[in-house]
C-alpha cells in the first residue's frame, strides 16, 4: 500500500527527543524539529500540567507557521516528593536545565526516603488539519541511590523502570524504545496515523 509522505514537526529543540520519536513513527511520516523551521523561539510553556503545556507548545508553532505538528510534555513523577519534579522537571534545580544538578537535587531530597516509587509520563499534543489529538504514555519505576549508566538523557541515569533491574541510561536505544513514557505515548500517535490509512 502506498503511503502519502507526512511531514510533521516537533515542536523542540532536543534532536536526542526526535530521533526517537522518528525511530518509532512509520516510515512515511518525516519529523522535523524547530531547526529545520528556522525557529529558534522560547516557546511557552505557562500550563499547570503537561497536557496544557504540550498544547500550548503545539498550538504556538501551528499559528505561527501553519503547519501540521505535535508537541510533548513530559517528566518524573516521584511519590515520596508529592509528584515533584513534574512539570519543572527539565529546570528542577533551576533555569539552566542542568540534568546533573537536576539529578543531584532529586537524589538529595530523596535521602532517607524508603518509598522510591515513580514513573516518568508524556503527554502529546497532535495538531493535525487543524483538529487537536492527545496521546499519553506512562511508565512505572523506581529512583535509584545513584546514577548509573551512560546512554539516554535528563534522568535516565537514576531512573530505574519496574522489572527492569537496570536503569534507563543502562540500556540501549531499543531496549528504552521498547517500554519508555514516551515511545508509548508515540505508539499510540503511529497507530493513530495508521488507522487512518
Amino acid at each position: 500500500m502506498n503511503q502519502h509522505p507526512v511531514t510533521l514537526v516537533f515542536a523542540t529543540h532536543n534532536e536526542h527527543k526526535a530521533e526517537e520519536i522518528q525511530s518509532i513513527l512509520p516510515g512515511y511520516i518525516e519529523v522535523k524539529t524547530l531547526q529545520d523551521l528556522g525557529c529558534y523561539d522560547e516557546i511557552p510553556e505557562e500550563k499547570p500540567d503537561f497536557k496544557g503545556n504540550a498544547l500550548q507548545k503545539a498550538t504556538y508553532i501551528h499559528e505561527k507557521f501553519g503547519v501540521n505538528c505535535f508537541a510533548d510534555d513530559s517528566g518524573l513523577e516521584i511519590d515520596a516528593l508529592n509528584g515533584e519534579p513534574g512539570i519543572y522537571s527539565a529546570r528542577y534545580a533551576g533555569p539552566k536545565r542542568d540534568s546533573n544538578d537536576n539529578m543531584d537535587l532529586v537524589l538529595k531530597r530523596m535521602q532517607g526516603k524508603s518509598d522510591r516509587k515513580a514513573r516518568f509520563k508524556t503527554i502529546i499534543a497532535l495538531i493535525m488539519d487543524g483538529k487537536e489529538y492527545f496521546f499519553e504514555g506512562t511508565i512505572d519505576g523506581k529512583i535509584r541511590d545513584q546514577k548509573s549508566g551512560n546512554n539516554g538523557f535528563g534522568y535516565d541515569p537514576i531512573f530505574e523502570p519496574e522489572s527492569c533491574g537496570k536503569t534507563f541510561a543502562e540500556m540501549s536505544l531499543e531496549e528504552k524504545n521498547s517500554m519508555s513514557h514516551r515511545s508509548r505515548a508515540i505508539q499510540k500517535m503511529a497507530k493513530f496515523f495508521i488507522d487512518q490509512v
